[in-house]
């Protein structure tokens, strides 16, 4: 079995390393139990495009096993985190779109492909998450969306799996990833008693209870305001385009305009695509009633949310919600 981290420019050095340090304390900490599922024979490479050290996003350099092209087969590629480019994005380079034809020939033989934070930016390049239900961190959300329109985004999942390709949020969510992965190719087994002996959750939360509240200062504040006020809204009558541009200080024209200029949406279709993109999150992420899904998105009516539930993803909550546990079941794509 071959575990392939790869190691780019301005990689997040506790990503890279800290990936190589949980496999070897998965291997550690199945050894000190003698009932467990033997650790199989596992070699953990780190690979550069060029087999050429790196420089890490703090400026460091970080020594490597090989290049990408050495390894003709992996089991599992992981990518962790990237620091930011100048305009405080995921940097767009040419080792980037060489590491992208490779995760495409990697994930075409039978690989798990993963990437935590600004690293699912390079499974994007590589067209692995067109059609895919993906996550990253939430600051990062509408830049992936904008850059690949083609993925099927979720705000603040903290980890996703979708046909051998897994995404997961914030910086350091390179452990939920780690354990996943041993999850996926040893068991479930080896992923607890590898979280217990690292003294970590082997369920990740919803990367919700984490945003700040000053949030909304980013780049675009509207927008993200805008959404936060529909995600947040509660009470007994429905979220209108006037009741938003309300709680905007704004008037509805305004609202519409600035929305059809950022989105291309209508105000009343920004609010349902937000609601039913919250109602996603949590299907997938919790085990709560319908109705109470339906309640804590903003629907007072039931019905009326499964109607547009369908509409927006072709099958009900319910069906959804099971679909969604098949795919992480092992399902390939």
């Amino acid at each position: 079995m071959h575990i392939v981290l790869l190691a780019l420019d301005g990689n997040l050095p506790s990503g890279l390393v800290g990936l190589a340090d949980v496999f070897w304390l998965a291997a550690q900490a199945s050894q000190s139990q003698p009932k467990a599922q033997s650790w199989p024979l596992c070699d953990v490479i780190v690979a550069s495009a060029n087999g050429k050290p790196v420089t890490d996003g703090r400026g460091r350099k970080l020594p490597v096993d090989a290049a990408m092209e050495d390894v003709v087969k992996a089991s599992a590629v992981l990518i962790p985190g990237l620091m930011p480019a100048s305009d405080g994005l995921p940097p767009q380079t040419a080792q980037t779109a060489k590491a992208a034809a490779w995760l495409r020939r990697q994930h075409a033989h039978g690989a798990l492909i993963g990437g935590s934070c600004a690293g699912v930016f390079v499974m994007g390049e590589a067209g692995l998450l067109n059609g895919r239900r993906c996550t990253t961190t939430w600051w990062l959300h509408d830049e992936l969306r904008r850059r690949f329109p083609k993925a099927d985004a979720a705000w603040g999942s903290a980890l996703i799996e979708d046909g051998r390709v897994v995404t997961t949020g914030g910086p350091l969510s390179w452990i939920d990833l780690a354990l996943h992965t041993i999850r996926t190719l040893v068991g479930p087994e080896a992923a607890r008693i590898a979280a217990d002996f690292a003294v970590v959750d082997t369920a990740p939360l919803t990367q919700s209870v984490y945003v700040p509240p000053r949030h909304m200062q980013a780049h675009n504040p509207f927008l993200l305001a805008a959404e936060k006020a529909v995600r947040n809204h509660r009470g007994d009558t429905p979220l209108t385009p006037q009741t938003l541009a309300a709680q905007l200080a704004t008037s509805e024209r305004t609202l519409h305009r600035r929305l059809k200029s950022l989105g291309q949406e209508s105000p009343k279709g920004f609010i349902a695509r937000v609601q039913l993109e919250t109602a996603r999150t949590l299907l997938e992420t919790g085990s709560a009633a319908v109705k109470a899904v339906a309640q804590d998105c903003g629907w007072r009516d039931e019905g009326s949310f499964r109607r547009a539930f369908v509409r927006h993803t072709g099958m009900t909550p319910s069906a959804y919600r099971a679909w969604i546990g098949r795919r992480r079941g092992g399902g390939a794509g």
